[in-house]
């Protein structure tokens, strides 16, 4: 790592990065600000899109945020017994900017941290075992891969060099109106590259042997994604990314992050799904026109409908994640994008585990591993086998070995059948299911990602998860969306799609 990289990393750690902190010119004179934003989706898309959309556009502007379910979207748990598990997105990396400051600004805590071990299933026995000792776990790997575990962190490392670019960008008001502008501008054609193979070619061309991407890197996509290592290579570095340490959570729940931030954006929560989006022009005092949003909803009091001066859509447009119809719009926009979304299923089990089934002789009680992952081989039913701990640990707390009756969280392609839960598990007493359209299908079938814009003041949020899903992706795409429609609206296009942040700040200089 540079010292200038270094010195990039600090300001951002440090907080510098924060909204209003903007220096590098004074703004020009602004027009009146719009009178009403919705937002579709009360996701962490969502709720950070309102949050941001407030810090742009002040205190006069009534925010409308809908949500037909719980607010959180794919952040969610589930109680079992006493206490209450993440059903949903589960872990932050410790360079999430936007996350770590969502919650310093709101109130809250990073969950207790318990350790973890590591274990590889190729869906007859254990493959690799994580010992207590780090010296033992690094001489096994270099026997076994030479120093393809160093080459991999330093290849991460490169790829998250360039990725946090973007904090710097959104810190002096930059935005882009593309995924492929967004990406280009964080680590220039290399990123676009990686978003147009896959991450098993990224690495056979970074040199990695074929045995350690089978081996190590399947692995990890296929718990944090459900797909093998033929996903795009961009998806594919976040995801490896994502096994990194320093991994984090919320205490009492990630979900508290969006209804945090709805509350501290004032915005209202109208409790109804959105049916359909269609503009509308209505004559002003001036004797001219101005066209406006007509959102259609259904609620709990039947069907209604509001007018916006700008919507953002924080919710997948995609075949089976939604049925919003857009009228009077030209071009037309299509109700559904090219692409599917992956089925993953979690399965929460409170119950004991059946030893023979990972081929193994160590008796249960000796057995402390917690996150166990699988190889892209025939003989896996499951993408993952973890024991997981509450949202809120509490004082004294341990996680306990195998041979103890406990939660444990499997990811699969399908529903498990009970005789795969038999096989799994000794013995359960209670067993809670969740079918997940979590991200998309990453094929490079669909290489062109929808664009943030879809008419002159509608947005569209959940663009940038077809380059990779994660909370913070979210994040980013609200903070950069928010931006978006603020300068659309003043017609500030000196801070849209401009790649000249370093040029600029040399001038200050």
């Amino acid at each position: 790592m540079t010292l200038q990289t270094m010195s990039l990393r600090t300001l951002l750690l440090l907080g510098l990065w924060h909204t209003g902190k903007r220096s590098l010119a004074s703004a020009p004179e602004l027009q009146d600000p719009p009178k009403k934003i919705a937002v579709v989706g009360a996701g962490i898309g969502g709720t950070a899109a309102a949050y941001y959309l407030r810090q742009e556009f002040g205190t006069g502007v009534k925010i409308d945020v809908f949500e037909p379910g719980i607010v959180g979207g794919r952040l969610a748990t589930v109680k079992i017994a006493d206490h209450e598990y993440e059903m949903g997105g589960t872990v932050i990396h410790p360079l999430n900017l936007h996350m770590k400051h969502f919650v310093e600004r709101l109130g809250l805590l990073p969950k207790k941290d318990v350790p973890s071990k590591m274990a590889i299933f190729d869906g007859k026995e254990l493959t690799f075992e994580e010992s207590d000792w780090f010296i033992i776990n690094f001489f096994r790997m270099l026997w076994r891969y030479g120093f393809s575990f160093l080459r991999l962190q330093l290849w991460v490392e490169s790829v998250l060099d360039k990725f946090m670019r973007i904090y710097q960008y959104q810190q002096y008001g930059y935005s882009f109106s593309s995924v492929d502008r967004l990406l280009h501008a964080m680590g220039g054609d290399n990123f676009l590259t990686l978003m147009n193979q896959t991450l098993e070619e990224t690495m056979m061309g970074e040199g990695f042997s074929q045995i350690f991407i089978n081996d190590i890197v399947a692995p990890i996509t296929r718990v944090n994604y459900g797909q093998s290592v033929r996903i795009n290579g961009f998806v594919g570095a976040v995801s490896v990314a994502g096994a990194d340490s320093g991994l984090w959570s919320v205490d009492g729940g990630n979900k508290r992050v969006c209804s945090g931030l709805l509350y501290y954006s004032k915005s209202e929560l109208i409790p109804a799904k959105v049916t359909s989006i269609s503009v509308k022009v209505r004559p002003s005092k001036t004797g001219t026109t101005n066209s406006f949003y007509e959102v259609s909803y259904v609620g709990e009091s039947g069907s209604a409908y509001s007018l916006y001066d700008i919507v953002i859509i924080a919710t997948p447009l995609h075949q089976g994640k939604s049925d919003i119809t857009f009228s009077g719009f030209s071009p037309p926009i299509p109700s559904h994008y090219p692409g599917h979304y992956h089925l993953t299923v979690s399965t929460l089990v409170h119950g004991l585990l059946n030893m023979s089934y990972l081929g193994t002789a160590e008796p249960a009680s000796k057995f402390t591993v917690s996150d166990i992952l699988t190889t892209d081989s025939n003989g896996s039913v499951i993408n993952s086998l973890s024991s997981i701990d509450p949202i809120h640990i509490p004082e004294g707390y341990k996680r306990p070995p195998a041979s103890k009756t406990k939660v444990w969280k499997v990811f699969s392609p399908k529903a498990l059948s009970q005789e795969q839960l038999q096989n799994i598990f000794i013995s359960w007493d209670s067993v809670s299911e969740t079918r997940w359209l979590a991200y998309p299908l990453y094929g490079l079938s669909h290489r062109k990602t929808p664009p943030f814009i879809l008419h002159n003041r509608l947005y569209y949020l959940n663009s940038l998860e077809w380059a990779a899903s994660a909370m913070e992706m979210s994040a980013i795409s609200a903070r950069n969306v928010a931006l978006l429609a603020h300068h659309r609206w003043h017609g500030q296009v000196g801070k849209i799609d401009q790649e000249d942040l370093q040029t600029r700040l040399r001038g200050e200089l």
